[in-house]
């Protein structure tokens, strides 16, 4: 009998189809309601309580808060509704089977492998951001993510498992259940992490619009960096705001989302999380993290541990614990559900229930190293970076080959294992842009200052602001060897034959 349960239940989490290797078919699209409310639960996340806190923490001023994060939004929201949108659903094919199409297998299998593992680490910062909120109410102390070097305890490992556990069930189940649970955690979230935000500002010293920007600047954003931070400017709230989801906008991986769009224009649904997430929520996490460690530090600690779990506590209570408890839910669930069709491209004779069980164990392995908390500003920044080259070609080929009079998809119409201007511009572009970042901000890399003409000696590079650089670097590189391919070896048609 035991038996027969194992074999339906294998059976019925291999008919969870995910049009992982054809276009989506037109029943299974989905209205604007879906996508509202996927992307305003995604990107109002767990981790909105962590890089809010980051940029206090890296000292900013109210004006870089408001204005930068304003301008760096717009932008993502552009970028996912004029460029990734009308491709996903022109072709309606995962960004993985639209690579193999212009980069060949091998490409698309490194791509995909290192995707789906950046994505576990991801998702796995969400599941140490709900764990913050969980471990809190039972009276166990989080890792110190402001120093990222020490080590969770056993308790904490062991809710951290429970809380993804759940994430890797919930990504299992496919898009549907994604888009029925997104429907139920967003309406109520941003309302949380606004109303938290207000009732801090009192403890702050803020009575109203009247002494809300003087107070801002002196007490919450206040324009100087904590000691070991580095110091972040309206720009880098741009870059951050822009960057942070680069490979999935300019980087095209939603494709694999919007290819159940009935329609390009919903790629403005991003407004949503962008506005909600990205803008409301880290300016209400950065007033409480300013609340909780003055609160902390009039109390008399000196080293005051702003997790997720501890500012929320502060501001709404066990409400907030419950809000980020589903905030990185929400925003894990998806995450690893991308991490799951990614694998699958590297393992394709594998189910995708048994890949995505697979990266949600990577998933939880990451959520206890503390570190990549510390770091999760430029892990997202460095994810984009190298990420977003092969997503560009993929719009490049789509809009620009066909009015130059190249081939689209030649890797695949020629047959080709790998294509060479893709490795080119791909490594080419991530590799220049890390060497003129690196060059300023690592010491092993000092001696190319040397090697540079003057003017990229002087030219100060940073990690945000590559962002546009690497796009053009890339689609360049890219075009140019691909207009030399198809030079010296053109394809022909059996009807040029």
């Amino acid at each position: 009998m035991s038996s027969l349960k194992k074999s339906s239940l294998i059976e019925r989490l291999d008919a969870l189809y995910e049009y992982d290797r054809e276009p989506v078919t037109e029943d299974k699209l989905h209205g604007w309601s879906t996508f509202i409310a996927m992307f305003s639960s995604e990107h109002i996340a767990g981790t909105e309580f962590v890089l809010g806190t980051l940029l206090v923490l890296h000292g900013v001023t109210a004006f870089d808060v408001f204005a930068g994060l304003a301008v760096g939004n717009m932008l993502a929201v552009l970028s996912w509704a004029l460029m990734c949108a009308p491709v996903a659903v022109r072709e309606r094919l995962t960004v993985y089977w639209q690579i193999r199409k212009i980069a060949g297998p091998y490409l698309t299998i490194l791509y995909s492998g290192l995707f789906a593992l950046i994505l576990c680490l991801l998702a796995g910062a969400m599941v140490n951001v709900s764990t913050t909120a969980v471990s809190l109410t039972m009276d166990i102390s989080s890792p110190n993510f402001i120093a990222g070097d020490t080590v969770p305890s056993i308790a904490w490992i062991t809710i951290a498992i429970g809380v993804g556990t759940v994430v890797a069930v919930l990504a299992v189940l496919g898009f549907e259940r994604l888009a029925h649970f997104a429907k139920v955690a967003a309406p109520w979230m941003p309302l949380v992490f606004l109303a938290a935000a207000v009732s801090s500002l009192p403890s702050l010293g803020i009575t109203g619009m009247s002494n809300f920007w003087q107070i801002a600047n002196e007490k919450i954003w206040t324009g100087v960096a904590r000691e070991g931070q580095m110091q972040y400017s309206f720009w880098h709230c741009v870059g951050l705001a822009w960057l942070c989801n680069i490979a999935q906008h300019m980087g095209m991986g939603d494709v694999t989302i919007f290819r159940y769009a009935k329609k390009w224009q919903m790629g403005f649904c991003s407004a949503f999380g962008m506005f909600l997430g990205h803008y409301m929520a880290w300016i209400c996490s950065g007033i409480l993290c300013a609340a909780f460690i003055h609160a902390q530090t009039a109390a008399g600690d000196a080293n005051p541990n702003p997790t997720p779990g501890n500012i929320a506590m502060l501001g709404a209570g066990y409400a907030g614990i419950v809000c980020v408890v589903l905030a990185g839910w929400t925003t894990a669930n998806p995450t690893l559900y991308r991490a799951g069709l990614a694998f699958q491209v590297a393992t394709p004779n594998w189910p995708r229930w048994a890949v995505t069980m697979i990266a949600g164990a990577v998933m939880i392995i990451t959520a206890c190293i503390p570190a990549v908390l510390h770091y999760l500003d430029r892990i997202v920044a460095y994810y984009g970076l190298f990420f977003m080259p092969l997503g560009a070609f993929i719009f490049i080929d789509f809009w620009l080959f066909p009015k130059l009079g190249l081939v689209r998809n030649y890797a695949e119409r020629k047959g080709l294992m790998m294509s060479w201007p893709a490795a080119i511009g791909w490594f080419g572009s991530f590799g220049i842009c890390f060497v003129l970042y690196a060059k300023d901000q690592y010491e092993a890399w000092a001696w190319v200052n040397d090697k540079l003409p003057a003017f990229l000696a002087h030219y100060k590079a940073d990690l945000f602001s590559q962002v546009l650089p690497a796009w053009i670097i890339a689609v360049t590189l890219y075009t140019l060897c691909s207009v030399i391919q198809q030079k010296k070896s053109p394809l022909i048609t059996e009807k040029e034959n």
